[in-house]
């Protein structure tokens, strides 16, 4: 069963690239532009087969893909290349791999919501004895409003602020009767976790009935969270609050992969494909926000110089264009090297050497 779902983890991730390449790919053809291979994976080619203009193929590495398009990375006279389609048209084609991203984590966050008998919502229904968020002065029917500032819409919001949160010190702010109010320093109630104090939630919420509409509701709002939760650890990043060891490669985004579904197999293999599949779900989102970063080498990066493009009525120089976003390749190779051996370090160790 372990190695069936191995398989489906290594075919979900395949669909997450396909789904981005083909983003590009189909917008392309929709312009006019000519394709000249569709590849999935990276590195030496298993197999491939050529129809009309394209080269379609299958390659040995997993991480990745590519829609390589003419004229895409150089100058061409080609009347079908990328640099002579409309501009307007080029920016459909680069943001449609990050668009479909988004969509297929719907779609997949949809599968999960399906399957859920009820929903959880951040309003408080009871307290057990002893509520440190009772004795803090928060009281039933309260709607969780932010925490340390990060605005809560989602019980999936409440749990990741909550986890992010000093519990020896959090500002909670609630909706009480049409107002907001704060209650600063608030000690949560922990437990020891190896050697960690953890979060222990001590109040219990309202569920939501479900509906046709309220499982539509849910997928976009818990789409939304991941979202959410994406730049909010991105920005953790920038500010520093994390470090590598919070960090994960490919490896150990499979070594996650694994624990997801070894946890899940416990209670069923259901459940270990649902752990799998919420995992492909962030990775997915993620991956098509990132893609939409303003950074050289990826999406968001050409992004900008077509932008730029449109405003000024004529091409930033392909040299410049091309340097920019090779130093930025070079820089994203070297970034995914550190993270991989990080992954490797943390697998064998247990530790960071960051």
């Amino acid at each position: 069963m372990g190695v069936l779902l191995a398989i489906l983890a290594v075919l979900l991730f395949s669909l997450i690239i396909f789904v981005h390449e083909f983003g590009h790919f189909i917008t392309a053809k929709l312009s006019g532009v000519r394709v000249n291979e569709f590849a999935i994976g990276m590195g030496p080619k298993l197999f491939g087969f050529q129809k009309g203009e394209t080269a379609y193929s299958i390659r040995l590495l997993h991480i990745g893909g590519y829609c390589a398009m003419e004229g895409e990375d150089e100058e061409s006279e080609d009347e079908y290349a990328f640099g002579k389609a409309k501009v307007w048209k080029r920016i459909i084609i680069v943001a449609a791999g990050a668009f479909m991203n988004i969509v297929i984590g719907l779609v997949m966050m949809f599968f999960l919501q399906i399957q859920q008998p009820v929903f959880m919502t951040p309003q408080i229904a009871e307290f057990p004895e002893g509520s440190a968020l009772q004795s803090a002065g928060l009281q039933v029917d309260d709607t969780f409003y932010s925490v340390d500032g990060y605005r809560i819409y989602t019980a999936r919001d409440l749990s990741f602020a909550l986890a992010l949160a000093d519990p020896n010190s959090v500002d909670i702010q609630v909706q009480r009767g049409g107002q907001v109010l704060s209650f600063d320093d608030v000690a949560l109630k922990t437990v020891d976790s190896n050697g960690q104090q953890v979060v222990q939630l001590d109040f219990y919420v309202y569920p939501e009935e479900r509906t046709v509409f309220s499982i539509l509701k849910n997928t976009f709002t818990e789409t939304v969270s991941v979202v959410r939760m994406v730049w909010a650890s991105l920005a953790g990043l920038v500010t520093g609050r994390f470090g590598l060891n919070e960090m994960a490669g490919p490896v150990g985004t499979a070594q996650a992969i694994t624990q997801a579904a070894s946890a899940g197999l416990e209670t069923g293999f259901l459940d270990a494909f649902n752990n799998i599949l919420m995992m492909m779900t962030v990775i997915t989102v993620n991956l098509g926000i990132v893609n939409l970063l303003p950074l050289p080498a990826l999406d968001g990066g050409r992004l900008v110089f077509l932008i730029i493009e449109g405003i000024r009525r004529k091409p930033v120089p392909a040299k410049y264009e091309g340097w920019v976003h090779a130093a930025g390749f070079v820089a994203l190779m070297a970034f995914m090297v550190v993270i991989t051996f990080n992954d490797i370090v943390r697998l064998i160790t247990g530790g960071s050497f960051g």
